[in-house]
């Protein structure tokens, strides 16, 4: 056997390895966010928004918590994101966790916007996770697999982009309202700081229109492409992004 035939079977097995841990992560993770989003969905109706935080709060925080896995993986070159994107996405939503909700609970989880925030974070995270699950198992873009199977692809691929229209504002919005009740109740310095983090969150809403612009222009550059089916080609095109 020579040196390039014995270089590629000690690479595929772990290759096979990452395959299968980052296939189980995302499942674990799909599983946990789907249960957030339906605790908050239920609770809603049943208990009211101001005891939202006592069926799901907790469950909720080290559901995020578990995230920090995420830096780790781009710190190791296990997935293509890039680590200050991983370190913004997801120490934004632990500060808000932790240093926001967690220590003054009773200026922030009564109110519907906390719901609004579990909301718009769980239902990201269960079609971008589901995503990440179809495309680990080998489905994009060839589709391998039952018609049934194809069509929640291309339904988890249409949510990933579309979905960010409405989730992105909702969760911002969320999340500045309760900075800012934080603010109040903490006064002193801790105030300040909350009206500081509200300023940095100004160019991220700027941001807005330039991220909507690139998935409006995926979704186009999937529909002319040549020869394919467009839910086809959105699915090829999102690998990239």
């Amino acid at each position: 056997m020579d040196r390039s035939s014995f270089s590629s079977h000690s690479v595929q097995p772990r290759r096979d390895l990452k395959t299968h841990y980052l296939l189980a992560y995302n499942l674990v993770s799909s599983i946990l966010w789907f249960a957030v989003l339906a605790r908050v969905l239920l609770l809603i109706p049943l208990v009211g928004f101001a005891h939202v935080s006592g069926g799901v709060g907790e469950f909720a925080k080290w559901t995020q918590t578990l995230a920090v896995l995420e830096v780790v993986h781009s710190a190791l070159g296990l997935i293509r994101s890039p680590l200050p994107t991983a370190l913004l996405q997801v120490f934004s939503r632990l500060f808000l966790i932790w240093a926001i909700c967690t220590p003054y609970p009773t200026a922030t989880t009564p109110s519907p916007f906390y719901s609004t925030m579990l909301l718009a974070w769980s239902l990201t995270e269960v079609v971008r996770y589901s995503y990440f699950v179809f495309t680990l198992r080998g489905g994009v873009p060839a589709f391998e697999g039952t018609d049934t199977e194809r069509r929640i692809m291309q339904g988890i691929a249409w949510a990933r982009y579309n979905f960010f229209y409405a989730l992105y504002p909702l969760g911002i919005c969320s999340e500045c309202v309760l900075v800012w009740k934080a603010g109040r109740e903490a006064g002193g310095w801790v105030q300040l700081g909350c009206w500081v983090v509200l300023g940095a969150y100004v160019p991220g809403e700027q941001l807005y229109p330039l991220l909507a612009y690139d998935r409006a222009k995926t979704e186009d550059d999937a529909r002319e492409g040549e020869g394919e089916d467009w839910d086809t080609a959105l699915v090829a095109n999102s690998l990239t992004i």
